[in-house]
């Protein structure tokens, strides 16, 4: 069985995915990138994925494969990665889909600016979804930073790819200040080759 992924470079998703591959060793996965956006995207990944989001990755032997964390689930389980020990499993996907959650809200006040004429933007929900941002970043640093510790895993990966889209589209909202082990783990998991290799510029 064959596989192609479908993705663009500025999504903390998509980077997941090319983050696991990366640390996997796993290298005959071609990577495409698509137009995707939630006004609908190009064909190409709207006849992939109903839904018209990436990631998607393409199967010669059967359905394609969506939602980020399926994907890098099912990857995982197929390559043998072991980025989702047994030993941390319900930790590691606690961790996962708390980042997964920052990277819906972050990725949705980008939405909210780039899609929504100005005259119909609601501030109170653009504000709500950087609260739901502050409030995770706050409760990994106060209770989650020993689960970042050790071996590479796929909650790591995903507060990595969480960090780094924050890094992107919000630098101008200082997200560093009074979390300051989360910003020195964040250093260091940044300079990892898998991170470097997949950061949008």
């Amino acid at each position: 069985m064959s596989f192609t992924l479908l993705g663009s470079d500025a999504s903390p998703f998509v980077r997941k995915v090319r983050v696991l591959l990366a640390e996997a060793g796993i290298t005959d996965v071609p990577y495409e990138i698509v137009q995707s956006s939630p006004m609908g995207g190009e064909d190409r990944i709207n006849t992939a994925n109903p839904l018209g989001k990436i990631p998607a990755l393409l199967r010669d032997g059967g359905p394609t494969v969506y939602d980020s964390r399926v994907i890098t689930r099912f990857l995982d389980a197929h390559y043998g990665a072991g980025l989702y020990p047994e030993a941390r499993l319900w930790e590691v996907l606690t961790l996962e889909a708390t980042a997964d959650g920052i990277m819906e809200a972050a990725v949705g006040i980008i939405y909210e600016a780039r899609f929504r004429p100005e005259e119909f933007r609601y501030t109170p929900w653009t504000d709500g979804q950087w609260a739901k941002v502050a409030r995770a970043l706050d409760t990994i640093e106060a209770q989650w930073m020993s689960h970042l510790a050790g071996p590479v895993h796929m909650g790591q990966v995903a507060v990595g790819c969480a960090l780094g889209y924050l890094d992107l589209r919000h630098g101008d909202k200082a997200w560093r200040e009074g979390r300051p082990a989360l910003a020195a783990w964040f250093d260091g998991f940044s300079a990892r080759p898998s991170m470097q290799a997949t950061k949008a510029e």
